[in-house]
């Protein structure tokens, strides 16, 4: 963004020449580095390879209409503000616009002054949204120095959901003493932050002892918590410490409390009450500093009506309730994700780090992400190893079976999916990912037929198309 002396960067996008080159001359006064575009499918590549501070665009091209550049511009750099330029009777064009993420527009003829101000007001507006912004992103965006000190690769992302769950942790971090609950689906980053409240607050100098309690025999979870001493059991040939000793003074991660068993349900409790502990054939009991920061990606209130949670457990546990984003919920981070996992794992292979395309990128947006981050990860992390160095494409994303696929425009159908019907597994969240879903193994099923897609689906062919349209699916 900008150029190499900091000066603001606008594209000006319009198919009538003149036009261009007399808002590309108003706009020398404000210092900036402005470049002239007539045609949009040109210079779309161009901006989404280097994109600009500012795109002054018109709205009714030829080529493709100004609303269209703009949402692909976004989308590829969200920073970047869009001003539209449009007729006096596409006004109404011009204030959808604005709903889609255009900062302001103005009618043709343009005038110099108006032009010059416009743009004005909207590099000021930049300017005031990335100060904003700038203290979440160091944040999110660690450094390898912070990232060390926090325990963490990094936190990645700039959405709402994201700075919002950011203001929460460092809450916490006031609190050194309390207990916290972090729920949130799988893959969601849970261990992430129960690192980042230890290691960003007044405990990071003691240990961060992660367990999880879904990972350990039924028989062995009081040993793995509170230790033994030898000959306490059979295999016990010395004395070991359990987890609460290895956490003293520091944190001690349960992860999946939901799944421990009811019989250290209530060892739990105790310990959490008067911070004393008693490894298993031992007779002294030892007191403990420890503060717990329990994870779950299952419903706790079920399990507490159900009887398989405590309520007095539940109360000790949830000092502090944190609710994690799922990736559907923080869309925008998506892009920064898709950077972070190509770097970071292609550095980890010792190999150049490969582009994203812009196609697998609008891929990777549409998805729905059943497996959150972890899920992201692992599809970029088999397309540095598919793509050899080139440019990443859409056939090189692949998705777990678990959830179905959306490889491009040609969509891989389970054996189970394709010979017995859809079911309620292979749905999304979203209703609008779950009706793309719907038509995208519609299509598969129809060997991508229109008119045998649109009776399984129970509609018609001009209704198919229109939802096609509305979903962004090319057939």
């Amino acid at each position: 963004m900008g150029d190499a002396a900091g000066k603001i960067s606008v594209a000006v996008v319009d198919d009538y020449q003149p036009t261009v080159d007399m808002i590309v001359t108003s706009l020398k006064p404000l210092d900036c580095i402005a470049t002239g575009y007539t045609d949009p499918l040109v210079c779309l590549p161009t901006l989404l390879k280097h994109p600009v501070d500012v795109l002054v665009t018109d709205i009714d091209m030829p080529q493709m209409d100004g609303i269209t550049l703009m949402e692909r511009v976004k989308e590829a750099e969200p920073s970047t503000e869009v001003i539209v330029v449009t007729g006096t009777a596409d006004k109404e064009t011009a204030i959808q616009a604005l709903k889609k993420g255009a900062y302001d527009f103005f009618e043709k003829p343009v005038g110099a002054e108006e032009l010059i101000a416009t743009v004005k007001r909207t590099i000021q507006y930049r300017a005031v949204v990335l100060e904003r912004d700038r203290y979440a992103n160091q944040v999110l965006m660690l450094s390898g120095k912070d990232a060390k000190r926090w325990g963490i690769n990094a936190f990645v992302g700039k959405s709402k959901a994201m700075r919002n769950t950011v203001k929460q942790i460092m809450k916490i971090h006031r609190a050194a003493a309390i207990n916290v609950l972090v729920r949130g689906e799988s893959g969601t980053g849970k261990e992430l932050v129960a690192r980042a409240i230890h290691y960003g607050g007044p405990r990071s100098d003691g240990p961060f002892i992660p367990v999880n309690c879904a990972a350990i025999p039924s028989e062995l979870v009081e040993s793995t918590l509170f230790g033994h001493v030898k000959g306490a059991f059979t295999g016990a040939v010395a004395d070991r410490p359990g987890a609460f000793v290895q956490a003293n003074n520091g944190t001690l991660f349960l992860d999946e409390i939901g799944d421990m068993p009811s019989m250290m349900q209530a060892k739990l409790l105790r310990v959490l009450e008067d911070g004393l502990i008693r490894p298993v054939g031992g007779t002294k009991e030892v007191h403990v500093d420890v503060r717990i920061v329990a994870a779950t990606n299952v419903d706790l209130e079920q399990r507490l009506s159900d009887g398989g949670l405590r309520e007095d457990l539940f109360f000790r546990i949830a000092g502090y309730t944190l609710s994690l984003p799922s990736l559907r919920e923080r869309r925008d981070d998506i892009p920064l994700l898709v950077q972070h996992f190509l770097e970071s794992l292609a550095s980890e292979a010792g190999i150049p780090c490969p582009e994203i395309g812009v196609k697998a990128m609008d891929v990777l947006m549409r998805h729905s992400y059943p497996g959150n981050i972890r899920e992201l990860r692992n599809v970029i992390g088999h397309a540095i190893v598919e793509c050899e160095g080139v440019e990443i494409a859409p056939d090189h994303l692949q998705f777990s079976a678990l959830y179905g696929s959306c490889n491009g425009d040609a969509v891989s159908v389970s054996h189970r999916s394709a010979t017995s019907g859809l079911t309620v597994d292979d749905i999304p969240l979203t209703l609008i990912d779950a009706e793309a879903l719907l038509i995208r193994k519609a299509l598969a099923l129809s060997d991508g037929n229109i008119s045998e897609a649109a009776r399984k689906l129970g509609i018609s062919r001009p209704k198919l198309y229109r939802r096609l349209s509305a979903a962004g699916i090319e057939v």
